[in-house]
């Protein structure tokens, strides 16, 4: 008699998917504010406490409470990664401790002060960096920043505020961004925070009332701080239409200046400015090149006209473009359909009838192409100074 076969080991059970190499990357949220002193570390603080309460693992990893007491109190119940302490120039420093956030892996950490510079012979330059390493490692990192620290917007608001800012975060970072939360209060409260101390100490006081929080300035640092805001959030809703397959929402408003080294142009820019902020839109000013524009040296009056209206532009928000192509025209129309411009301001042409039936006109070329474009052309007169 046969003895009956070996029994074949049990089928396995696990179904436990297999562990990827390379983790999900992190969701990076941005809390934005036009000016110091408008409460960012402290909603990021409020909504830390709420995530603890509803059991998320979330860690301090950096935080700067600048001596407000209503912010130090927050802390107090959250975890903390202790500071590393690095030597430079017989000084002993205190940075964020990127090493230690990693190994403790947690699934959101609280990392402020975005735009800071780390201390030399710090992994990473500068800590935006850090927390890039923070969420290709699969953490969830809440973060902080001030508008003026977004890197095209630099120039515009140093000029503005009369003050150098040094520290700034790339675009591309902002554009990274899964959430970017807009903490916005009224300029006379934010002014008023600033005189009780709570933003600086009294010494300091009159001169950042004279300076970068002057009214004017605030003005400028709102409106930017809630037009980013507006722009990430409709990217994001556009991109998740995309990925859906959902209809697109309606295409915003975009305004197109035509510029030129005329004397006079700032009404263009001017008219500009006020289109778009009654549509609350987008607006470009745009200047075509061509291989035989030389104006840096062969018209320096010309060139520095230009260059004063380009700067005139970007104090008033708008995005100055460069163009480079042989006929003006062509390259206008292109820019215009790629960017899908509604408005277009252009100057009054200042060659004479004749030359247009010769040449032909910029203007007539641009409404035979762009026929669904609004064109308002604006009488150029050069302005007594």
């Amino acid at each position: 008699m046969s003895s009956p076969p070996p029994s074949l080991p049990p089928e396995p059970t696990d179904l436990t998917p297999p562990r990827r190499d390379t983790p999900e990357p992190g969701r990076l949220r941005i809390y934005l504010g036009a000016a110091p002193g408008v409460g960012k570390t402290y909603r990021m603080l409020e909504d830390a406490h709420l995530m603890r309460r509803q059991g998320i693992d979330i860690v301090i990893g950096l935080i700067e409470p600048h001596g407000r007491a209503d912010t130090a109190a927050l802390i107090e119940g959250l975890e903390i990664i202790p500071l590393q302490e690095i030597q430079y120039r017989s000084v002993t420093l205190r940075e964020m401790d990127l090493e230690a956030i990693l190994a403790r892996h947690p699934t959101w950490c609280i990392v402020d002060e975005l735009a800071h510079s780390n201390v030399p012979g710090s992994r990473n330059h500068k800590r935006y960096e850090d927390v890039l390493e923070l969420l290709d490692a699969g953490i969830n990192v809440m973060t902080a920043m001030n508008v003026q620290h977004l890197e095209t917007l630099n120039d515009a608001v140093a000029r503005s505020a009369s003050t150098q800012i040094r520290e700034t975060v790339p675009d591309s970072f902002l554009r990274r961004a899964d959430e970017v939360v807009n903490v916005d209060i009224t300029i006379d409260e934010l002014r008023d925070r600033l005189r009780h101390g709570k933003i600086y100490a009294p010494e300091k006081v009159e001169q950042a009332l004279a300076n970068f929080f002057r009214k004017g300035n605030l003005n400028m640092l709102r409106e930017l701080a809630l037009r980013t805001t507006a722009e990430q959030v409709g990217t994001a809703a556009a991109e998740y239409r995309r990925i859906q397959g959902l209809e697109q929402a309606p295409i915003p408003e975009k305004v197109m200046v035509c510029l030129s080294p005329r004397a006079g142009m700032e009404r263009l820019v001017r008219v500009g400015a006020r289109i778009a902020g009654r549509l609350a839109t987008d607006w470009y000013v745009v200047y075509v090149e061509t291989p035989d524009t030389d104006h840096r040296h062969g018209d320096p009056e010309a060139f520095s006209r230009l260059e004063e209206y380009q700067r005139m532009a970007r104090d008033l928000g708008a995005r100055v473009i460069t163009l480079k192509d042989k006929n003006v025209a062509d390259a206008l129309i292109e820019f215009a359909r790629k960017e899908n411009i509604s408005h277009v301001v252009f100057g009054q042409s200042a060659r004479s009838r004749w030359d247009v039936l010769l040449r032909g006109s910029i203007i007539n070329r641009f409404l035979n192409e762009m026929r669904d474009a609004t064109v308002q052309v604006v009488p150029v007169q050069k302005e007594r100074k």
